[in-house]
């Protein structure tokens, strides 16, 4: 074997860090813990990680990507097939319009504007649910849900700045 093919190999197991951060993040936010209604309010960690390298490495989490990521957690979650899907294509979308200025931000400034993202989505959500059980689900668990997510944020974006500065800037 050539040293081409192993640098070639290299790089492509480099550029998969982002897709395999994220699908772990799902399967992390998917276990069940023995918290009465954890399931409901868990954080979703996966739109934490696309908002993210959206941001760093939109190259490497291009929207069939994102795509896929939320149809798996729609599979696994029981969730209707292709919400979170949409969810987290919009949040792609938008975090892709907005780039600049979130490169340019502070993080805190960053997590005010993953807050309001993240609040989106979960109305989003929320109003997807209602509208498939035909009645006006209450609002609460989303708005918690979204809190959750956002009190997660700095741990995971760290996690995420580790992996982005370890794999991909080697």
């Amino acid at each position: 074997m050539t040293a081409g093919f192993w640098q070639r190999l290299d790089k492509t197991g480099r550029n998969l860090a982002p897709f395999a951060v994220t699908v772990m993040l799902v399967l992390v936010g998917l276990v069940p813990l023995q918290i009465p209604s954890y399931a409901v309010v868990a954080p979703q960690f996966a739109l934490t990680a696309v908002f993210y390298w959206a941001i760093h490495r939109p190259d490497l989490m291009r929207p069939v990507t994102v795509f896929l990521i939320g149809l798996l957690q729609d599979l696994l979650s029981g969730g209707p097939l292709g919400l979170n899907a949409l969810v987290l294509l919009l949040v792609h979308g938008i975090v892709l319009n907005q780039r600049r200025v979130f490169l340019a931000s502070t993080f805190a400034l960053m997590w005010v504007g993953f807050g309001m993202m993240v609040t989106g989505a979960a109305l989003l959500q929320w109003a997807a649910y209602s509208l498939l059980s035909g009645t006006a689900l209450p609002v609460w668990p989303a708005l918690f849900q979204a809190l959750m997510t956002l009190a997660f944020f700095p741990a995971i974006a760290w996690l995420l700045l580790r992996v982005h500065r370890a794999f991909l800037q080697g």
